[in-house]
C-alpha cells in the first residue's frame, strides 16, 4: 500500500477519501443505504444515492436512535444512520478475507463507531474489517401496521449486499465474507442464516452468545401496539413516523420499564425485552434452529459459542448479585427451566443464587448457542467454544466469564470503552495473550474455514475451552445440555391475559 495519508477508493456510488492510521486504511461513515427518514421512515432500506467528487470518509456516521436505559445518549443527527466503516491493511490487495461485524445491545442500542469495535488491530492480522450500523429499538424492530417487520435485519442485509458489490475496492474478497457478532449481533446472524434473501452473501459466521429470544408475529404486534400507546397513537407506521425518532426510542424505554408482571407477554416480560427478531413467515420464515429449504445456512461454516457465566453481568447491572432469595430462584426455575426439579437435581451443589444465574444463562444464551451448533451441522460445519477465562476488572473477578467478555478479546481493544469494566484500566499480559489467540482463531476461520479445533459432532462434542491455557474438551455444560435437549426454543408467543 502507498504511504498516502488520504487513500482513495471508488465504489459504485462514488469516490471515498479515507485516512491512514497505524498502517491501516480507514474509511468511516460510508452510506450503504439512504437515510431512513421522511418518506423512508420505518421502511425497508433504499439504495444509497451517488455523489460527485471524493466524499470524505473520516468520521463515523451518527448512531441510530436507541435506548437510553443504560445511560447512552447518542445524537442520531440528521438521520444518516445507515452507514458502515472499513479498515483494510491494503486497498490495493486482492481477495483478502472480509469480516463484517454486527453489534449487540439487546436489539435496543448499539453503534458501529463504539471504540471497542475499532478494527485496526484485527485488520493488521490480514483481514478487511467492516462494522455496520443498523436500526435498533422500535425504529428497527417495532412491529407496526404498514411497516415491514425486522427492519434492523433488512438493514444488515443491505449492508451485506454492499459488501458483496463493493468490498473488492478495499482489497477484500466478496467470496470470503465472514459475518461476526455478539449477543443481539449473534442473534441477528442466526436470523440471517435462516433468511433465504441472505443466501450467498456470506460464507462463514461467528456467533458469540446467541440469544434465544425470537418473537411470534402476535407477540410482536401486541408489543408494537403497547409502544404506540406510550405515544398516544395507534400502531400504524404512517402515524408513528410523524414523530421524532427520539420519542419513539423513549417510548420503547418506557415500555421496557412496564413489562414486569404482564403475563400475556410471558418470558419477554420476564427479561424485559420489548423487541427481538420476529418470525413473520416471510422476511424471517422460521427460528434459526429449524431453517427452511433455501435458507442462507446451506453450506455456511459456523463458529458459535458462549461464556460460562453469561448472566452474571446482568445481575451486577441490576444489583442482584448477593440478593437473590430462595423465592426468586424458585420462580425463575418455574418460568424458565424445562423441569425445575430435574434442574436442582442436575446441579446439587448450586445454591439459590447460582441456580437463578444458571437457568437464566442457559435459557437466554448458553443452550441456544449449543443448539445452533448442533442443528447447523446438518447444513454446514459447526465449531463450538466456551469462554471460561474470568474477567479481571470489576470486583477483582466478581463477574467471572460473563456476557460481553469476548468483545475486547475479539477486537484486541483491551482498554477501550466498556473493556475497562471487564479487564481493568490496564490490559494484563494474560488478557493480551488470550486476545491474540482468539483473534488468530477467528481470522484463520475467516481465511480458511478452520478455526483450529475439531468440528462439533454428537459423539464427542469437541469444544474449544478459552481459558488461560485454551484446550479442546468435550462440551463442559453437559448437565444443562441434557436438561434442555427436548426444549424447542420456539418463537415466544402472546399468551392469554390472566
Amino acid at each position: 500500500m502507498t504511504p498516502d495519508r488520504h487513500p482513495e477508493v471508488r465504489v459504485r456510488t462514488g469516490r471515498l477519501r479515507g485516512r491512514l492510521e497505524d498502517g491501516v486504511a480507514v474509511f468511516r461513515g460510508v452510506p450503504f443505504a439512504r437515510p431512513p427518514v421522511g418518506g423512508l421512515r420505518l421502511a425497508a432500506p433504499a439504495p444509497a444515492e451517488p455523489w460527485d467528487g471524493a466524499r470524505e470518509a473520516a468520521a463515523f456516521g451518527p448512531p441510530p436512535p436507541q435506548s437510553r436505559l443504560l445511560g447512552a445518549n447518542a445524537d442520531p443527527g440528521d438521520g444518516d444512520w445507515l452507514t458502515l466503516n472499513v479498515w483494510t491493511p491494503d486497498p490495493g490487495a486482492a481477495r483478502l478475507p472480509v469480516m463484517v461485524w454486527l453489534y449487540g445491545g439487546g436489539y435496543m442500542y448499539g453503534r458501529s463507531g463504539d471504540p471497542l469495535f475499532d478494527g485496526r488491530v484485527l485488520a493488521r492480522d490480514g483481514v478487511v474489517v467492516v462494522t455496520v450500523n443498523y436500526r435498533v429499538s422500535a425504529e428497527g424492530f417495532g412491529h407496526f401496521r404498514g411497516a415491514p417487520p425486522n427492519r434492523g435485519l433488512l438493514d444488515q442485509l443491505a449492508a451485506l449486499r454492499w459488501v458483496h458489490d463493493d468490498i473488492a475496492a478495499f482489497g477484500g474478497d466478496p467470496g470470503r465474507v465472514t459475518v461476526f457478532g455478539e449477543s443481539a449481533g449473534a442473534g441477528s446472524i442466526a436470523a440471517l442464516m435462516t433468511m433465504p434473501a441472505a443466501a450467498g452473501l456470506f460464507r462463514r459466521a461467528i456467533a458469540q452468545s446467541v440469544p434465544g429470544t425470537f418473537f411470534s408475529a402476535e407477540l410482536a404486534a401486541d408489543l408494537g401496539a403497547a409502544t404506540a400507546a406510550e405515544l398516544g397513537l395507534p400502531p400504524v407506521a404512517a402515524e408513528i413516523a410523524r414523530l421524532p425518532p427520539e420519542r419513539l426510542a423513549d417510548a420503547g424505554d418506557a415500555l421496557a420499564g412496564k413489562m414486569d408482571g404482564r403475563t400475556e407477554w410471558g418470558l419477554a416480560a420476564h427479561v424485559r425485552t420489548p423487541y427481538a427478531p420476529v418470525v413473520d413467515g416471510e422476511i424471517l420464515p422460521a427460528v434459526p434452529w429449524r431453517p427452511p429449504a433455501g435458507a442462507a445456512a446451506g453450506g455456511v461454516e459456523l463458529v458459535v459459542g458462549h461464556t460460562r457465566d453469561e448472566y452474571r453481568l446482568f445481575m451486577a447491572i441490576t444489583g442482584d448479585l448477593g440478593a437473590v432469595t430462595a423465592e426468586r430462584a424458585a420462580a425463575a426455575l418455574r418460568a424458565l427451566a424445562p423441569d425445575p426439579g430435574a434442574y436442582r437435581a442436575a446441579h446439587p451443589q448450586a445454591g439459590d443464587e447460582r441456580l437463578y444465574e444458571l437457568v437464566h444463562s442457559d435459557w437466554l444464551f448458553r443452550m441456544p448457542s449449543e443448539r445452533l451448533a448442533d442443528t447447523h451441522r446438518r447444513h454446514g460445519r459447526s465449531y463450538l467454544y466456551e469462554l471460561t477465562w474470568p474477567a479481571t476488572g470489576m470486583g477483582g473477578g466478581l463477574l467471572g466469564a460473563c456476557h460481553g467478555l469476548g468483545l475486547p478479546l475479539t477486537f484486541g481493544n483491551l482498554t477501550a470503552g466498556s473493556a475497562g469494566l471487564l479487564l481493568g484500566p490496564e490490559a494484563s499480559p494474560a488478557a493480551a495473550g488470550l486476545s491474540a489467540r482468539v483473534r488468530a482463531a477467528w481470522t484463520a476461520f475467516a481465511a480458511t474455514g478452520d478455526p483450529g479445533w475439531p468440528a462439533y459432532e454428537p459423539g464427542d462434542r469437541h469444544t474449544w475451552i478459552i481459558d488461560a491455557e485454551p484446550r479442546v474438551a468435550p462440551y463442559p455444560e453437559e448437565p444443562s445440555r441434557a436438561l434442555w435437549a427436548g426444549h424447542a426454543f420456539d418463537p415466544l408467543p402472546l399468551l392469554p391475559q390472566a
